[in-house]
């Protein structure tokens, strides 16, 4: 069964279309959702939302930061703060953003802030891992 997937950032729509599978990680953990899933309602956790096109595509990798996901009618709509397809994602700032929230120091909320996303994207654009 599939279920129509709206991946939205406050800045633009990311992915929109239908998807046999969805992982998105939230406060409470990884969350799998398919076609005729009950109503949920999350808040998202930085880290990854993996997408299986239901047509077959490749699988689709986005890091988000912050924001929720909702279920209802075999939709389902995620809206982030921020989010970034793996295929936007330049390694090498990331890395280097990581260094620099590092040398700033590790007690600073903010540079906690800085490091948890830059590893979010990181993440995203190395994942070795696809959904069978």
């Amino acid at each position: 069964m599939r279920i129509q997937v709206e991946l939205v950032a406050t800045d633009r729509k990311v992915w929109s279309g239908e998807a046999s599978l969805v992982v998105a990680t939230t406060v409470d953990g990884e969350l799998g959702i398919m076609g005729g899933h009950e109503p949920l309602m999350g808040v998202l956790a930085d880290g990854l939302v993996r997408i299986r096109p239901a047509d077959g595509s490749p699988e689709v990798l986005a890091a988000v930061h912050g924001g929720f996901l909702a279920v209802d009618s075999n939709v389902l709509s995620i809206l982030a703060e921020t989010a970034e397809l793996a295929s936007e994602i330049d390694v090498a700032r990331a890395e280097r953003a990581i260094e620099r929230a590092r040398a700033a120091g590790a007690d600073d909320p903010e540079e906690i802030e800085a490091i948890r996303r830059a590893e979010s994207r990181l993440r995203a654009a190395v994942h070795p891992g696809r959904l069978h």
